[in-house]
C-alpha cells in the first residue's frame, strides 16, 4: 500500500477512543498489517517516570510497536498542544519520507483538534490578567466568574464547568485581553492538517463495559507498582499539584493520599472514578467529531478488519 493517495496528499490515520478502550492493542495489530509508524497523542505519556499511572505501553508493546512522543519532558516541565502540533508535524514528515504512513494513537483530543484544524489564534497568557482573574475569583467565589462567563461568551460557559477554574480562567482571560470571546476565536484555525486523514475511534459498546475495564485497569496499575511510582515523584519535592503532570488522572487523587489528605480507599475511588469522569470527556469529543469510522473495542478482530476495508476501500 502506498503513502499516497491519487491527489499526492501523503496519509495519516488517527485511532482515537476513550482511556481503557484498547487503543494500543488494536495500533499494535495494525501495525503488523500495514505499512506505519506510531505517534502517541497523549498528554500524560510525554512524562518520563510516569509510566504504571498513565498506562504506558509497556518494554514487549514497545518492541513490536515503537510509540514516538513518548517520554519527552520531565513532569516538572509543561507541554502545550502548539508544542505537540509542530512535534507531531515533524515526526509526520519523517515517517512519511521513509515510505510509511503515520498512524497517531491516543486520546487526548485537544492535541488531536489542533493536529487536524490547526491553532487559534488566542493571545499568550497575562500573569497580570490572570493575578486579577484569581483576586476576583478569591472575593466573588468561581460560580460568580462563571455566571460572568456565561454571558459574556454562553457557549464557552455551556462548555467549561464551574469548577474546573483552569479553563474558566483562560476563558474569561481571553476576552479581558483581545476583547473578543474565546469562542469568536476559535472559529479562526490555523493552517490545516496536509494529510488525507482516516479518523477511527474505538469504544466499548456500552458505558458499562468502560466502568468495569476502567475499574479493573486502575486495581492492575495499583498492583503493579503505582504507589511506589507516585511516591518516587513526591519525594523529588520539585512537583505539586498546580503542574498538569500531577494533574493527570490518578495522579492527583493519589498525590491527596501521600500528603495524608484522604485514606488509601478513598484515593482508590476518586482515581476510578476521576477515570470515568476522563473517559465520558473523550466520549463527548469523539460524539462531535466529524468523518470518523466507529469501532467496537469488544471486537478486535472486527475493528481490525473495519480499519483495513476503510483504507482499502479509500485507496480504491
Amino acid at each position: 500500500m502506498s503513502e499516497m493517495n491519487l491527489a499526492g496528499r501523503p496519509k495519516a490515520i488517527f485511532l482515537m477512543g476513550p482511556t481503557a478502550s484498547g487503543k494500543t492493542a488494536l495500533a499494535i495489530s495494525l501495525r503488523k498489517r500495514l505499512p506505519v509508524e506510531l505517534i502517541s497523542v497523549d498528554s500524560a505519556l510525554i512524562y518520563r517516570g510516569m509510566d504504571i499511572g498513565t498506562a504506558k505501553p509497556s518494554e514487549d508493546e514497545l518492541a513490536q510497536a515503537p510509540h514516538r512522543l513518548l517520554d519527552i519532558r520531565d513532569p516538572a516541565e509543561s507541554y502545550s498542544a502548539a508544542e505537540f502540533r509542530r512535534d507531531a508535524l515533524a515526526e509526520m514528515a519523517e515517517i512519511t519520507r521513509n515510505g510509511k504512513i503515520p498512524l497517531l494513537v491516543g486520546g487526548t483530543m485537544l492535541y488531536f483538534k489542533a493536529l487536524l484544524e490547526g491553532l487559534s489564534p488566542l493571545p499568550a497568557a497575562d500573569p497580570a490578567v490572570r493575578q486579577r482573574i484569581e483576586q476576583m475569583a478569591g472575593e466573588q467565589g468561581w460560580e460568580a466568574l462563571h455566571r460572568q462567563l456565561c454571558e459574556i461568551d454562553p457557549v464557552a460557559g455551556n462548555r467549561i464547568h464551574p469548577n474546573d477554574p483552569q479553563r474558566l480562567s483562560r476563558a474569561l482571560e481571553v476576552f479581558f485581553i483581545s476583547g473578543k470571546t474565546l469562542t469568536e476565536l476559535t472559529k479562526t484555525s490555523g493552517e490545516a492538517l496536509p494529510y488525507d486523514v482516516y479518523q477511527f475511534a474505538i469504544a466499548p459498546s456500552s458505558r458499562e463495559l468502560i466502568h468495569q475495564r476502567i475499574a479493573l485497569r486502575f486495581e492492575q496499575m495499583l498492583q503493579s507498582g503505582f504507589e511506589a511510582e507516585a511516591r518516587a515523584l513526591f519525594a523529588r519535592g520539585d512537583l505539586h499539584t498546580d503542574m498538569p503532570s500531577i494533574r493527570c488522572v490518578g495522579y492527583r487523587q493519589m498525590w491527596s493520599y501521600l500528603s495524608g489528605e484522604i485514606d488509601y480507599n478513598e484515593m482508590v475511588y476518586r482515581g476510578i472514578c476521576a477515570t470515568r469522569q476522563l473517559a465520558k470527556r473523550q466520549i463527548t469529543w469523539l460524539r462531535g467529531w466529524p468523518d470518523v469510522h466507529w469501532l467496537d473495542s469488544d471486537r478486535p478482530d472486527s475493528a481490525q478488519e473495519t480499519v483495513l476495508q476503510v483504507l482499502g476501500a479509500k485507496q480504491g
